[in-house]
């Protein structure tokens, strides 16, 4: 490798991989997939064999880690993790065999699939992600020099952000930090967590924990998830036997029969938002503390989901709306002001917090686009994140939707 590890950790991971995988050890270990990457801007950002060939070895060293005791005790800690799954955490290591990594001469782009079982993959994506997002910025600010600015700079303008939040420029309530897949480094984000951790004191901001569970066991703050989209594709459309257009009934009895009552935050988009709401009873209303905003026009959003529970009869003030599509302070505090009489709203802050160097973040996904044979395809509320393979799979999917939003 031309630099050091990347990855040294299997708790470097989002929270929700462990959440999600728990649910996929007990009842889903039939199913296989296939996680496809995607660069959305290919155009101006180009790939090296180079580049290619350093993501590669990181991924291979990757496959090399364990979880310690240390980190498993930690895991155990948690509440709602059961020892069945611990004890297989303890015998989990990643697989190099599951991963094709490919330098596209034509198009200049790296090509990435990953192939196996869920229960295996699901915890590949966020850290090749970081990976991929390193070793690009890395490799294109090449001297030492220049790449330490850009480390400077991303410091630099997390004070300044928590200066914002201190003095009251923005004032948005509970949020998280969501960062890892898109960041400019381990270092970075590691520093900018900690100053959000000791830095801000405010009565109007609150910084309530971080998805990336290796720096929530540092720090000693919350690890914050609960679903990714993944689940509710594979969930629904992995299975021919099922319409597909019942995704979110099938995840969630699966969720309530892991989980029951707790670590209850849905996310609405996987098939869009209006078709959840067909399965969004008001017994689910209730028994899920909030739903997520992951696409899509977040005031309508809310506005919709405000209009769900007040029909239902329940009180949206004990509900929460968590808004996660690329949030900077000014549109959260936007959100949070607009909604702050009718109900609890959260933010998860991504890439503008990991990543805001004063380079354009990496726009990347890997994405499950396979589920046991089937072309799987994620549709959320905006098109712009449409990710799938398959023209036909979508065609029939768009039709099951559009039966169950009319029938």
């Amino acid at each position: 490798m031309k630099y050091p590890r990347i990855i040294t950790s299997l708790l470097d991971n989002d929270f929700y991989k462990f959440t999600m995988d728990q649910m996929f050890l007990h009842q889903m270990t039939d199913m296989t997939v296939e996680w496809t990457y995607k660069n959305r801007d290919q155009r101006e950002r180009k790939f090296t064999k180079e580049m290619v060939n350093e993501i590669n070895d990181q991924i291979m060293a990757y496959c090399d880690l364990r979880f310690t005791k240390e980190e498993l005790d930690y895991l155990k800690a948690i509440p709602w993790i059961k020892q069945d799954y611990i004890d297989f955490l303890s015998l989990y290591k990643p697989l190099y065999r599951h991963f094709d990594v490919v330098f596209d001469d034509d198009t200049e782009q790296l090509s990435l699939h990953i192939r196996g079982p869920q229960f295996l993959t699901t915890y590949y994506e966020t850290p090749v992600m970081a990976i991929i997002s390193e070793v690009w910025f890395r490799m294109t600010i090449s001297d030492d020099e220049s790449y330490s600015y850009l480390e400077e700079a991303l410091i630099k303008n997390t004070i300044n952000k928590i200066d914002d939040l201190n003095t009251g420029k923005y004032r948005i309530g509970a949020f998280s930090e969501f960062g890892t897949r898109r960041r400019l480094s381990r270092e970075t984000q590691s520093q900018m967590i900690q100053l959000f951790s000791r830095d801000l004191r405010t009565p109007y901001s609150t910084f309530v924990g971080t998805s990336n569970v290796m720096f929530a066991k540092q720090y000693g703050i919350k690890p914050v998830g609960t679903m990714a989209h993944e689940a509710i594709m594979s969930i629904g459309q992995g299975y021919p036997e099922r319409n597909p257009a019942y995704s979110n009934k099938f995840m969630m009895d699966a969720w309530h029969k892991e989980y029951g009552t707790e670590n209850g935050i849905y996310l609405t988009d996987a098939i869009t938002t209006d078709c959840f709401i067909k399965d969004f009873t008001k017994s689910e209303a209730k028994l899920f503390d909030g739903v997520r905003h992951d696409s899509g026009d977040p005031f309508e959003w809310g506005r919709k989901m405000l209009a769900v529970y007040r029909g239902y009869g329940i009180d949206p003030l004990t509900k929460t709306l968590l808004f996660s599509d690329s949030l900077n302070f000014e549109n959260a505090d936007a959100l949070a002001s607009y909604f702050k009489n009718d109900i609890k709203v959260a933010f998860g802050i991504g890439t503008y917090l990991a990543n805001d160097c004063g380079e354009k973040p990496m726009n990347q996904v890997l994405k499950v686009t396979e589920a046991n044979g089937v072309p799987v395809c994620k549709l959320s509320d905006d098109m712009g994140k449409y990710m799938g393979k398959d023209d036909d799979y979508l065609a029939y999917l768009r039709r099951t939707i559009d039966w169950r939003l009319n029938k």
